[in-house]
């Protein structure tokens, strides 16, 4: 499927409709349906966009259909939380892959934190550190963060955040562990309510390509222009994606595509290549890890054929 070895596209040119064309025909994988919202998504939708550090931005058909971001918001929660916290976020949070689902009831042993930012015991400690003297001080905190990271207002969906809240036992089941454990420091329902209204916040391809495009720019957003986040904290961020994103299947994700990434369980997936572009793929069908079939392939088609794969030495 991939463009013959050696030979690399120009991403200002490169067909993302073509790629697109070349995944549809996958038919693996199965949608979400944790939330009745998310069961009724479109497996047919498949859309990708790229952004360049020079704030170009390219998109395929379908880009601007939205979707809930649902777990790829959780790098963006660990950077407002680093931004929030002056770094003391690092102190009540691991980064170290766990080889569990996203959703284990597992804390590190003997210090009670969650294994890494992007597992859902870390996203909801994350978003609780966010500045916001309460609930609702926090989700407007969190939606006002991720605009800045998409360049553009975002919007949250109402029915999705209510789905994520209500019907979300093993987050309120992780948030009431934490509390036993002293970790988390605000009500267990108060951190699941903050976590499902990031959840919920609509993205679409373009807007998430935005976004992991900051980061790849050490936190300046390229569209913008502005910065949102220290270059340490994108780093950091960043890193993190590399060694977590995509839970247990991160280690093959980096081996295929080599590019710092996170995946969703609404179908989307973030790519950071620092100081080379953002992406975001989108198609809800996903494969045991909860990672987007068509996405992956994408992915890695993409990495291929633009020469992102961060360990590629390119000799001969």
């Amino acid at each position: 499927m991939s463009r013959s070895a050696g030979t690399r596209a120009d991403p200002r040119s490169y067909d993302l409709d073509d790629l697109r064309e070349r995944v549809l025909g996958e038919r693996g994988g199965a949608v979400d349906d944790s939330i009745p919202q998310l069961a009724r998504a479109d497996a047919e939708l498949c859309a990708l966009a790229l952004v360049l550090p020079d704030g170009t931005v390219r998109t395929s058909a379908q880009a601007d259909a939205a979707f809930s971001v649902q777990s790829a918001v959780k790098p963006f929660l660990f950077a407002l939380a680093l931004l929030d916290t002056g770094g003391q976020a690092l102190d009540r949070i691991g980064i170290e892959p766990t080889g569990e689902s996203f959703d284990a009831i597992k804390l590190e042993t003997g210090t009670g934190r969650p294994p890494n930012p992007m597992v859902n015991a870390g996203a909801l400690l994350t978003a609780s550190l966010v500045e916001g003297g309460d609930v609702a001080g926090r989700q407007e905190r969190i939606v006002e963060g991720l605009s800045a990271f998409a360049a553009q207002d975002l919007e949250v969906d109402e029915d999705v955040a209510q789905s994520e809240h209500l019907l979300g036992d093993r987050n309120h089941a992780l948030a009431h562990l934490m509390r036993a454990e002293g970790t988390l420091s605000v009500g267990a329902d108060d951190a699941v309510a903050v976590y499902a209204r990031a959840c919920a916040v609509l993205v679409d391809a373009r807007a998430l390509a935005v976004m992991g495009a900051t980061l790849a720019c050490g936190g300046r957003n390229p569209v913008s222009g502005r910065r949102i986040v220290p270059p340490q904290v994108a780093r950091d961020v960043v890193s993190v994606m590399a060694t977590c994103g995509v839970y247990d299947g991160s280690g093959r994700w980096m081996r295929s595509v080599g590019v710092p990434a996170k995946s969703s369980v609404s179908g989307g997936i973030v790519l950071s290549a620092p100081d080379v572009l953002g992406a975001a793929v989108v198609s809800p069908p996903l494969d045991e890890q909860g990672t987007s079939v068509r996405g992956r392939i994408a992915s890695e088609e993409l990495s291929a054929e633009l020469g992102l794969h961060v360990f590629a030495s390119g000799g001969t």
